[in-house]
């Protein structure tokens, strides 16, 4: 089958968001993608969802309605989306291990807010990261401004959780990143099978991770309740 007609193969379409298979850890994205400003993306969204709204039957005129496809236009570039434009990615700054920490730090409970590409619903979970210095360190926020950088883009929960490893390795030059990701997906539990009660995990381990001892001391740390607030 070629690709033209995988496109046209709704039943294909179909199988390939219900078993959430991705193409590759890199974002597919078309070379030609930043060759509009965010104004002139927003005013072709808003204008395509206008259609959309109005071939679903609904009555623009109405005043609940009439700002919609303006707020969703805005919201896609400007929000949920925004991961997508690499200018919005936030810098790594990174500062010598002056004070020999050399242990792993972990930053769990990371609010995760993305969006399933393969039906544009919500995923809503929690990251948790950690890594062992190899002589670089990064502030904590940085952390949580990573994983929300590659979460705001359509995406698969397997992408997010190697796309946030492998940018912790290469911005802090280390070998020994671990990821976990538990999030719920919309496109489960509000359509489909509508299981309401299930979540997704993945990993990603590299360096002294993949070793039994400090894999099983990440994932007691993420056992313990914080008592911190």
């Amino acid at each position: 089958m070629t690709i033209k007609e995988r496109l046209q193969d709704l039943d294909f379409i179909e199988s390939i968001g219900e078993n959430h298979v991705g193409t590759s850890a890199d974002t597919p994205i078309k070379p030609d993608a930043f060759a509009l400003s965010d104004e002139q993306k927003i005013k072709k969204i808003k204008e395509n969802f206008t259609e959309i709204m109005e071939t679903l039957g609904l009555d623009l005129t109405d005043d609940s309605l009439s700002g919609t496809p303006s707020r969703v236009a805005k919201m896609f570039v400007k929000e949920i989306f925004q991961g997508l434009d690499p200018k919005n990615k936030p810098e790594m700054k990174t500062f010598e291990n002056s004070y020999n920490y050399n242990e792993m730090l972990i930053e769990k409970d990371i609010t995760v807010h993305s969006t399933c590409e393969h039906h544009f619903l919500p995923i809503v979970g929690r990251a948790h990261v950690a890594y062992i210095s190899s002589g670089r360190v990064v502030g904590l926020s940085k952390l949580n401004r990573i994983v929300n950088y590659f979460a705001k883009r359509p995406q698969v929960q397997e992408r997010l959780t190697q796309q946030i490893g492998k940018e912790l390795q290469i911005s802090l030059k280390t070998e020994h990143v671990a990821v976990l990701i538990d999030a719920a997906h919309l496109c489960v539990s509000s359509r489909g099978v509508q299981d309401v009660t299930s979540s997704t995990i993945t990993s990603f381990y590299s360096g002294k991770f993949k070793e039994d001892n400090t894999k099983r001391e990440f994932l007691d740390q993420l056992k313990n309740k914080s008592s911190a607030l």
